[in-house]
């Protein structure tokens, strides 16, 4: 069977919920693949005034996928940068720091039991023999995220990795967060808008990156295996201990992008890149645009967009698996109209000249 089944499972699992300021539906299918490598993240009321949404892509397994989903909302709404209204470098910080706690004993033991079934007894068992210490390295206190002695106190981290798209809504202010490939599109006036950069091996500042940290890219891979030039996890490609986790071959470094929401904008999407290799930004846009003309229910519309993806045959696009996460906008009095100025800090309109047709059988 290799990477794909025999027959595609198309069980979706999806979700619903609001706040006063929007609505979200989300979903996810495992489509062709052998497993679900994909996680995702939904908390529209991560405190008083924030939403939180994220989606993350796994590859190589699920652990580190899984692991961004438990892990990263927390992480950010901890750091001091987060309380004081900072929200790009918390979570800036907070990507790279996820690297730091998948290393030694309790990194091991939580991957091992986000990972997959034949390996989460193994990692149940290490939680009851080794006990946590206090979250002190050196004597000096780091953060809650404790520190335990075991037989992989050295372990240098997974091989397996993630993509991760975030995004952060609090009042009028959108913040979104990449680091990979996966995708955050709005729609402003119907016109789709990438608010995230797929980090790709041909990008010139990405290729420089990796030349100069002593990598290479062969067949469009990075040193020949990964497609995508940043991740969370891959720790084999980010071992050089006299550069910083910037400037490694493989990054978790993600790209910040700050929007201001007015009352031109319809929605936002999430989504991983088994559905980019099947539509570009512009046609999920125009997709959902008319799903929501007789469709209500937000969820139901990215199964929608999953079933318009899937690919009747095993093998090439349309075979992933498939995660997406629509946010709606409610309209409200204290958002203004977009204006030349507001449009500027987005990036130009996603064209439809790249657009990717449905995968034809063959």
């Amino acid at each position: 069977m290799g990477v794909y089944l025999s027959t595609p499972k198309t069980e979706k699992f999806s979700d619903d919920g609001e706040n006063e300021n929007l609505r979200y539906g989300l979903s996810s299918m495992q489509g062709w693949r052998t497993s679900m490598e994909d996680a995702h993240a939904a908390y529209p009321n991560l405190d008083c005034l924030t939403s939180f949404f994220g989606v993350y892509d796994g590859h190589g397994g699920q652990a580190v996928s899984k692991f961004c989903a438990k892990y990263l909302h927390q992480q950010v709404i901890k750091h001091e940068a987060y309380s004081s209204g900072d929200i790009g470098t918390a979570l800036q910080k907070s990507f790279l720091r996820l690297d730091e706690m998948m290393c030694g004993q309790r990194g091991w033991r939580e991957l091992t039991i986000l990972g997959d079934k034949k390996d989460q007894f193994s990692g149940m068992m290490e939680k009851l023999i080794w006990s946590p210490r206090s979250g002190e390295v050196n004597g000096r206190q780091t953060d809650d995220w404790s520190v335990e002695e075991g037989p992989y106190s050295n372990y240098e981290g997974p091989t397996c990795g993630s993509t991760a798209c975030v995004a952060i809504i609090r009042n009028n202010q959108l913040v979104v967060a990449n680091s990979g490939d996966s995708r955050c599109v709005i729609s402003r006036k119907c016109q789709a808008y990438n608010l995230s950069k797929d980090h790709k091996p041909d990008l010139e500042s990405e290729k420089e990156r990796i030349l100069n940290a002593g990598g290479f890219i062969h067949c469009g891979r990075v040193n020949g295996s990964l497609n995508l030039t940043r991740a969370i996890g891959d720790m084999e490609l980010k071992k050089d201990k006299s550069l910083p986790a910037e400037k490694q071959i493989l990054t978790a470094n993600p790209d910040i992008n700050m929007v201001e929401i007015c009352q031109d904008d319809d929605f936002l999407v999430l989504a991983c890149d088994g559905i980019w290799d099947c539509m570009s930004s512009q046609q999920l846009v125009d997709f959902v645009l008319e799903e929501l003309k007789t469709e209500s229910k937000l969820s139901t519309v990215c199964e929608k967009v999953f079933d318009r993806c899937l690919a009747p045959n095993s093998g090439g696009e349309g075979c992933d698996n498939m995660t997406m996460i629509l946010v709606q906008f409610k309209k409200r009095p204290d958002l203004g109209p977009s204006t030349s100025n507001k449009h500027s800090s987005l990036d130009q309109p996603s064209r439809s000249s790249d657009s990717k047709d449905k995968p034809k059988s063959s």
